[in-house]
């Protein structure tokens, strides 16, 4: 089970790297169910080993040219304090309720990845109140279940603020990032974290998203998404189904 938890870090950063989001969804349940992590320590070190992966891919898209710091910097301030709140309440309710909580943002996430997205007809700028919401509510989810939630950011920011795919896919990771940093803020000190597990799962994970970044231009992403989706909906009906 160990070996396979680790190896499955690999596919969270290909994700990454390839997609801007969806294989941190799995850092959870990875942590929790295949390496036996308790809930709130494997949110906690979801948040931190996410959010460094996030950081690791975002500068590999910055050299490539695939960031839009304008869209990142309206997204981003909501984000933080939506990530501090949801920590908040995930510290304050039970397990179950996470849980299923979880379950069914996968099954969103599946959902939104088959649906695909399509640019926007205007460019950028959009209306700030609605990017203001989604911010903050994307954010709230990443507290609360310890998501990266690149599977929203990338559709809101192609639909919101009329990003290329690319474009969205590294400014997502931003996001996450931010996201990311605002969760463990607020979990911090609240369980012992085993830090040599979130080292080699952060590492097996850069060395994901490096090749992930690197094939982006040379992969299909409509049928790398449908295929990643599918896999989402067998997971999140797995994790609803168990609920503990």
């Amino acid at each position: 089970m160990i070996v396979l938890g680790f190896s499955l870090a690999l596919l969270i950063g290909l994700s990454l790297g390839l997609l801007g989001g969806g294989g941190s969804i799995l850092t959870v349940p990875v942590l929790h169910y295949v390496l036996e992590y308790g809930l709130e320590e494997s949110i906690q070190m979801s948040l931190i080993v996410v959010g460094l992966t996030s950081a690791f891919g975002a500068a590999g898209h910055w050299r490539a040219g695939n960031l839009h710091w304008r869209a990142a910097m309206a997204f981003a301030p909501p984000a933080i304090l939506g990530s501090v709140v949801g920590a908040e309440l995930g510290l304050r309710v039970d397990d179950h309720i996470q849980l299923t909580v979880f379950s069914i943002v996968m099954l969103g996430a599946a959902l939104s990845m088959l649906l695909g997205v399509r640019p926007a007809p205007k460019t950028w700028p959009h209306p700030l109140p609605l990017e203001t919401l989604v911010g903050a509510a994307v954010g709230v989810l990443t507290g609360f279940v310890g998501v990266g939630g690149g599977f929203l950011y990338v559709p809101a920011l192609v639909l919101l603020a009329g990003l290329a795919i690319r474009q969205a896919i590294g400014t997502s990771l931003v996001l996450i990032l931010v996201s990311c940093i605002g969760g463990a803020i607020r979990y911090h000190g609240k369980v012992p974290l085993d830090w040599t597990a979130i080292a080699v799962f952060t590492g097996l994970a850069f060395v994901g998203v490096t090749v992930g970044s690197r094939l982006v231009p040379h992969v299909p992403q409509e049928s790398l998404r449908r295929g990643f989706a599918v896999f989402l909906l067998g997971v999140g009906t797995l994790v609803l189904v168990i609920g503990r």
